[in-house]
Protein backbone atom coordinates (compact mmCIF):
# COMPACT_ATOMS: atom_id res chain seq x y z
CA UNK A 1 0.00 0.00 0.00
CA UNK A 2 1.05 3.59 0.13
CA UNK A 3 0.02 6.88 1.59
CA UNK A 4 -1.24 10.15 0.37
CA UNK A 5 1.37 12.82 -0.14
CA UNK A 6 4.65 14.24 1.16
CA UNK A 7 4.30 17.38 3.25
CA UNK A 8 7.66 18.48 1.85
CA UNK A 9 6.38 18.56 -1.71
CA UNK A 10 2.74 19.61 -1.41
CA UNK A 11 1.44 20.39 1.92
CA UNK A 12 1.66 16.72 2.59
CA UNK A 13 2.28 12.37 0.57
CA UNK A 14 0.71 4.64 -0.90
CA UNK A 15 -0.72 -0.51 -1.78
CA UNK A 16 -1.85 -1.99 -3.23
CA UNK A 17 1.46 -0.02 -4.29
CA UNK A 18 3.88 0.91 -6.82
CA UNK A 19 3.41 1.70 -10.41
CA UNK A 20 -0.07 3.05 -10.35
CA UNK A 21 -1.66 3.33 -7.02
CA UNK A 22 -2.33 0.28 -5.09
CA UNK A 23 -5.84 -0.83 -4.25
CA UNK A 24 -6.87 -0.69 -0.64
CA UNK A 25 -9.10 -3.76 -0.88
CA UNK A 26 -7.76 -7.18 -1.88
CA UNK A 27 -8.95 -8.04 -5.37
CA UNK A 28 -9.41 -11.75 -4.73
CA UNK A 29 -12.90 -12.92 -3.82
CA UNK A 30 -11.80 -16.32 -2.53
CA UNK A 31 -11.02 -16.62 1.18
CA UNK A 32 -7.48 -17.42 2.20
CA UNK A 33 -3.97 -16.12 2.81
CA UNK A 34 -1.86 -14.76 -0.03
CA UNK A 35 1.52 -13.08 -0.43
CA UNK A 36 2.94 -10.82 -3.11
CA UNK A 37 6.29 -9.47 -4.23
CA UNK A 38 7.01 -6.80 -6.80
CA UNK A 39 9.29 -4.13 -8.20
CA UNK A 40 8.61 -0.85 -10.00
CA UNK A 41 10.95 1.44 -11.89
CA UNK A 42 9.96 4.23 -9.52
CA UNK A 43 7.33 4.32 -6.82
CA UNK A 44 4.46 6.77 -7.45
CA UNK A 45 1.32 6.87 -5.32
CA UNK A 46 -1.73 9.05 -5.92
CA UNK A 47 0.31 11.14 -8.32
CA UNK A 48 3.16 11.68 -5.83
CA UNK A 49 6.64 10.30 -6.48
CA UNK A 50 7.95 8.33 -3.52
CA UNK A 51 11.24 7.21 -5.07
CA UNK A 52 13.28 8.38 -8.05
CA UNK A 53 14.77 4.91 -8.52
CA UNK A 54 13.50 1.33 -8.52
CA UNK A 55 11.56 0.14 -5.47
CA UNK A 56 11.00 -3.46 -4.30
CA UNK A 57 7.97 -4.45 -2.22
CA UNK A 58 6.33 -7.41 -0.50
CA UNK A 59 2.97 -7.98 1.16
CA UNK A 60 0.82 -10.48 3.03
CA UNK A 61 -3.02 -10.56 3.01
CA UNK A 62 -5.83 -12.53 4.65
CA UNK A 63 -9.41 -12.42 3.38
CA UNK A 64 -12.41 -14.22 4.88
CA UNK A 65 -15.46 -15.67 3.11
CA UNK A 66 -17.55 -12.85 4.58
CA UNK A 67 -15.38 -10.17 2.93
CA UNK A 68 -13.32 -9.03 5.92
CA UNK A 69 -9.64 -8.60 5.19
CA UNK A 70 -6.42 -7.62 6.91
CA UNK A 71 -2.94 -7.20 5.52
CA UNK A 72 0.48 -5.66 5.60
CA UNK A 73 2.78 -4.33 2.88
CA UNK A 74 6.34 -2.95 2.86
CA UNK A 75 8.44 -1.12 0.28
CA UNK A 76 11.95 0.18 -0.14
CA UNK A 77 11.84 4.00 -0.22
CA UNK A 78 15.56 4.53 -0.99
CA UNK A 79 16.50 5.55 2.55
CA UNK A 80 14.70 3.18 4.91
CA UNK A 81 11.40 1.36 4.56
CA UNK A 82 7.72 2.13 4.40
CA UNK A 83 5.51 -0.46 6.13
CA UNK A 84 1.72 -0.42 6.03
CA UNK A 85 -1.12 -2.06 7.96
CA UNK A 86 -4.70 -2.16 6.72
CA UNK A 87 -8.00 -3.92 7.26
CA UNK A 88 -11.67 -3.64 6.47
CA UNK A 89 -14.56 -5.19 4.62
CA UNK A 90 -15.45 -5.46 0.92
CA UNK A 91 -18.57 -6.98 -0.62
CA UNK A 92 -21.03 -6.86 -3.50
CA UNK A 93 -24.82 -6.55 -3.56
CA UNK A 94 -26.75 -6.94 -6.84
CA UNK A 95 -23.79 -5.74 -8.88
CA UNK A 96 -22.85 -2.86 -6.56
CA UNK A 97 -19.48 -3.27 -4.83
CA UNK A 98 -18.83 -1.61 -1.48
CA UNK A 99 -15.68 -1.18 0.58
CA UNK A 100 -14.93 0.27 4.01
CA UNK A 101 -11.59 0.09 5.78
CA UNK A 102 -8.74 1.76 7.62
CA UNK A 103 -5.04 2.07 6.76
CA UNK A 104 -1.85 3.11 8.51
CA UNK A 105 1.36 4.07 6.68
CA UNK A 106 4.54 4.02 8.76
CA UNK A 107 8.27 4.52 8.20
CA UNK A 108 11.56 3.44 9.70
CA UNK A 109 13.67 6.16 11.35
CA UNK A 110 15.90 6.66 8.29
CA UNK A 111 12.99 7.11 5.84
CA UNK A 112 11.84 10.46 4.42
CA UNK A 113 8.36 10.67 5.91
CA UNK A 114 6.14 10.36 8.99
CA UNK A 115 2.98 8.46 9.91
CA UNK A 116 -0.28 8.64 7.94
CA UNK A 117 -3.52 7.08 9.22
CA UNK A 118 -6.78 7.14 7.27
CA UNK A 119 -10.22 5.64 6.73
CA UNK A 120 -11.15 4.45 3.24
CA UNK A 121 -14.53 4.09 1.54
CA UNK A 122 -15.48 3.09 -2.02
CA UNK A 123 -18.50 2.16 -4.12
CA UNK A 124 -18.47 0.67 -7.59
CA UNK A 125 -20.70 -0.58 -10.37
CA UNK A 126 -19.53 -2.30 -13.52
CA UNK A 127 -16.35 -0.66 -14.80
CA UNK A 128 -16.61 2.35 -12.46
CA UNK A 129 -15.46 2.95 -8.87
CA UNK A 130 -15.53 6.11 -6.81
CA UNK A 131 -13.71 6.44 -3.50
CA UNK A 132 -12.90 8.75 -0.64
CA UNK A 133 -10.00 8.57 1.84
CA UNK A 134 -9.86 10.81 4.93
CA UNK A 135 -6.68 10.86 6.94
CA UNK A 136 -4.33 12.54 9.39
CA UNK A 137 -0.64 13.13 8.74
CA UNK A 138 1.44 13.04 11.95
CA UNK A 139 4.82 14.81 11.68
CA UNK A 140 6.61 16.00 14.82
CA UNK A 141 5.35 19.55 14.19
CA UNK A 142 1.69 18.55 14.71
CA UNK A 143 -1.19 16.70 13.05
CA UNK A 144 -2.47 17.74 9.61
CA UNK A 145 -5.81 16.54 8.17
CA UNK A 146 -5.96 15.59 4.47
CA UNK A 147 -8.26 13.82 2.02
CA UNK A 148 -8.17 12.06 -1.34
CA UNK A 149 -11.04 11.62 -3.83
CA UNK A 150 -10.93 9.50 -6.99
CA UNK A 151 -12.85 7.98 -9.89
CA UNK A 152 -11.52 4.80 -11.54
CA UNK A 153 -12.52 2.98 -14.71
CA UNK A 154 -11.30 -0.54 -15.55
CA UNK A 155 -11.85 -2.53 -18.75
CA UNK A 156 -10.10 -5.86 -19.27
CA UNK A 157 -6.35 -5.11 -18.83
CA UNK A 158 -6.71 -1.32 -19.03
CA UNK A 159 -7.42 1.15 -16.23
CA UNK A 160 -7.74 4.88 -15.69
CA UNK A 161 -7.95 6.85 -12.44
CA UNK A 162 -8.54 10.54 -11.87
CA UNK A 163 -7.89 11.68 -8.33
CA UNK A 164 -7.50 14.81 -6.22
CA UNK A 165 -5.23 15.03 -3.16
CA UNK A 166 -5.84 17.84 -0.70
CA UNK A 167 -2.77 17.83 1.50
CA UNK A 168 -4.27 20.12 4.13
CA UNK A 169 -8.05 20.54 4.15
CA UNK A 170 -7.68 23.74 6.21
CA UNK A 171 -5.64 25.42 3.45
CA UNK A 172 -7.13 26.56 0.12
CA UNK A 173 -5.58 26.32 -3.37
CA UNK A 174 -3.05 23.61 -2.56
CA UNK A 175 -4.71 20.47 -3.98
CA UNK A 176 -2.95 18.22 -6.49
CA UNK A 177 -4.88 16.32 -9.16
CA UNK A 178 -3.57 13.40 -11.18
CA UNK A 179 -4.51 11.12 -14.06
CA UNK A 180 -3.16 7.57 -13.99
CA UNK A 181 -3.48 5.43 -17.16
CA UNK A 182 -2.44 1.80 -16.82
CA UNK A 183 -2.13 -1.50 -18.63
CA UNK A 184 -1.23 -4.87 -17.08
CA UNK A 185 -0.69 -8.32 -18.54
CA UNK A 186 0.77 -11.73 -17.69
CA UNK A 187 4.42 -11.83 -18.75
CA UNK A 188 5.04 -15.48 -17.88
CA UNK A 189 3.45 -18.13 -15.70
CA UNK A 190 2.66 -16.43 -12.41
CA UNK A 191 4.35 -13.13 -13.28
CA UNK A 192 2.44 -9.95 -14.17
CA UNK A 193 3.81 -6.85 -15.83
CA UNK A 194 2.41 -3.33 -15.83
CA UNK A 195 3.00 0.05 -17.43
CA UNK A 196 1.50 3.29 -16.12
CA UNK A 197 1.58 6.87 -17.28
CA UNK A 198 0.83 9.38 -14.51
CA UNK A 199 0.36 13.13 -15.05
CA UNK A 200 -0.19 15.65 -12.24
CA UNK A 201 -1.41 19.23 -11.97
CA UNK A 202 -1.30 21.43 -8.85
CA UNK A 203 -3.36 24.42 -7.73
CA UNK A 204 -0.20 25.71 -6.05
CA UNK A 205 1.74 27.82 -8.55
CA UNK A 206 4.99 26.95 -6.75
CA UNK A 207 4.50 23.22 -7.47
CA UNK A 208 5.48 22.10 -10.98
CA UNK A 209 3.28 19.77 -13.00
CA UNK A 210 4.90 16.36 -13.37
CA UNK A 211 4.56 13.22 -15.47
CA UNK A 212 5.92 9.71 -14.90
CA UNK A 213 6.21 6.52 -16.94
CA UNK A 214 6.39 3.54 -14.60
CA UNK A 215 7.20 -0.09 -15.36
CA UNK A 216 6.38 -2.84 -12.89
CA UNK A 217 6.55 -6.60 -12.37
CA UNK A 218 4.85 -8.62 -9.63
CA UNK A 219 4.00 -12.14 -8.50
CA UNK A 220 1.31 -13.36 -6.10
CA UNK A 221 1.24 -16.60 -4.10
CA UNK A 222 -1.71 -18.40 -2.51
CA UNK A 223 -0.44 -19.64 0.87
CA UNK A 224 -3.64 -21.10 2.34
Amino acid sequence: MKKTFKLKNLALSLAVAGAASVAMVPAASQAGVSANIGMVSNYVFRGIEQTESASASAGLDFESDSGFYIGTWAADVESGLEYDLYGGWAGEFEGVSLGLGASGFYYTDTAFDSTYEEVNASIGYGMFTIGYDKGTYKPSSGDVDYDHKYLSVAYEDFSATYGVNDGDIDTSDDALSYLDLGYSTELAAGFDGSINFVATSSEDDATKDQSYLILGVSKSFDLM
